[in-house]
């Protein structure tokens, strides 16, 4: 059996977040669309799913035509069964993430990201599966003291630390 390493591009489109996972079932459809609907009020989605036995299609969801779109061409791109991908916005992953956690059928949850998104594909020529992501750049540094404080200060002015 031949294995060929494949890195495939995924990158979220502008203004948006991109969750990539592992789910196992085909009623992961109806399951991910309640779990992102019920997570944030606002919340604009599209997700896919390649079913990896049967018909093996990709199925699709969501409540936005163009965010369905853009993830049933990331799915194509990836191919992999059970691979799910999640694009949205007008929420954030951090929104999302518990309620997902929480769906029966999601095994792994590979990344959640707005950065610059890549997955290492493995092919073996009857199956594709995903090994790993590379999400974003590499480090450029440590934080210093002026870089803790202006951390601190923008997770207070979003509203996700009580103000001081």
């Amino acid at each position: 059996m031949d294995l060929k390493l494949e890195v495939v591009d995924i990158s979220p489109p502008e203004g948006t977040n991109i969750i990539l996972a592992t789910s196992h079932f085909i009623k992961t459809v109806e399951d991910v669309y309640e779990a992102l609907a019920d997570s944030a009020p606002t919340i604009k989605f599209g997700f896919a799913f390649c079913e990896s036995s049967g018909p093996r299609l990709i199925r699709k969801g969501g409540n936005d035509p163009q965010l369905v779109e853009e993830a049933v061409k990331r799915a194509q791109k990836v191919a992999a069964g059970h691979c799910l991908i999640i694009i949205m916005k007008d929420a954030w992953p951090i929104n999302v993430l518990p309620r997902l956690r929480t769906v029966p059928e999601i095994v792994t949850i590979h990344a959640a990201t707005a950065n610059p998104l890549k997955v290492v594909v493995a092919d073996v020529g009857d199956g594709r599966g995903i090994l790993g992501v590379i999400d974003g750049g590499t480090p450029t540094g440590v934080e210093k003291e002026e870089d803790v404080k202006e951390r601190v200060e923008f997770l207070r002015k979003i509203g996700y630390k009580h103000p001081l």
